[in-house]
């Protein structure tokens, strides 16, 4: 049972704990309620894990709502440990057409032209193992310049909101500075993307610059390694 007080909720402060409704899809950092105030529906996040630097996140979260790329973050409460947003209505997607390759590869852009004043993420650090094949991927990887930019670092479809207002993106917790292939190389291997499809997606992406694809690849390896250990880990 929540015990929170929601009195200083800025735009309501009659919000009571009965109020709230669970979401029936959960992830595995937050629990997720939903509740409405005159007709708006707003989203609260309650934070399960302490291990995040949730005031990062609310600051990514609302520098990425100012560029048109989440849903407008509305109070953050450290001392509860919860932030609140508006709801975004909209579906999840487990493939992706061509004009929502377009779509995505412009909402990148804008999200890696942003910087936040933050360390860099080590990814290395965050495995316990490194196969031999992660190990030639993080070699490999380092005869490539960095491209270091405000990544999301989680973008699988559940963090991904198609509707009438376009793309946007949910869960910020894991936003940091990283290499913009990394993400790159999270929405290829999440929505399992063609070779033709993956072409279009960093055609559009980088425009008349061209892609480095071993690069490309070395991340892909990375990111699918790094999901398999994260979800072994919090089983």
């Amino acid at each position: 049972m929540l015990n929170l007080n929601l009195s200083k909720l800025p735009f309501s402060p009659s919000v009571e704990v009965s109020d709230l409704s669970l979401l029936p899809k959960q992830g595995f950092s937050n629990e997720n309620y939903c509740f409405t105030v005159n007709h708006q529906t707003y989203l609260l996040r309650k934070f399960k894990l302490q291990d995040r630097d949730r005031e990062l996140e609310y600051k990514v979260h609302t520098l990425a709502y100012q560029n048109g790329l989440a849903a407008k973050p509305l109070h953050f409460d450290f001392s509860q440990g919860f932030m609140v947003c508006e709801f975004l209505d909209g579906v999840h997607k487990s493939e992706l057409t061509r004009t929502d390759l377009q779509m995505f590869a412009e909402q990148l852009k804008v999200l890696h032209r942003l910087t936040v004043p933050n360390k860099v993420l080590e990814l290395k650090s965050m495995f316990k193992t490194l196969s031999a094949e992660v190990e030639e991927a993080f070699a490999l990887i380092e005869t490539f310049p960095k491209d270091l930019v405000l990544c999301h670092n989680d973008l699988n479809p559940k963090n991904c909101i198609f509707s009438a207002q376009g793309l946007k993106f949910i869960d910020w917790e894991f936003a940091g500075m990283n290499d913009g292939y990394f993400d790159l190389a999270a929405v290829c291997v999440e929505f399992q993307l063609s070779i033709l499809d993956e072409a279009y997606f960093l055609a559009w992406y980088f425009r008349m610059d061209g892609w480095e694809k071993k690069k490309l690849d070395a991340y892909k390896v990375i990111y699918k390694a790094l999901c398999e250990e994260w979800f072994t880990n919090n089983a």
